[in-house]
């Protein structure tokens, strides 16, 4: 009863950790959606959107080094990308965590387990050797 418990409670937190693992998945596919695909920004002066080149693919300047004449260069900023990474690592790390601890749980009580099957035998061999 308290094994069959133990291991459902081992699985239910692997399934929290893959959960997480996939979350930061998410997280990174996102961060490589926004530096891999051009954007378009909008200004009031245009008479339509300005199409840009993805963040990781241009040489031109971004939003940090300061306002330019460039609308691309002055939209192209790290922030929004940087962050999504930075959220991932911790999810990333709590799900790696909580799925090795929930497989260490399973594999440990279903050795034990076997180990208490395996003894429940030999004893029981013992028993009708002597009788």
């Amino acid at each position: 009863m308290f094994d069959t418990r133990f291991r459902e409670r081992g699985r239910r937190t692997m399934g929290w950790g893959f959960g997480l693992l996939a979350v930061a998945a998410l997280l990174w596919g996102w961060c490589a959606v926004l530096l891999t695909t051009p954007y378009e920004v909008d200004r009031a002066h245009f008479a339509r959107a300005v199409e840009c080149e993805p963040r990781l693919s241009t040489d031109d300047g971004t939003a940090n080094e300061g306002p330019s004449k460039d609308p691309c260069g002055d939209a192209r900023d790290w922030p929004e990308a940087l962050a999504l990474l930075g959220l991932s690592v911790p999810v990333s790390v709590a799900g790696a965590a909580l799925l090795t601890y929930g497989l260490l749980g399973v594999r440990v009580s279903e050795h034990a387990a076997e180990l208490a099957r395996l003894h429940e035998l030999a004893a029981r061999d013992r028993g009708q050797a002597t009788a």
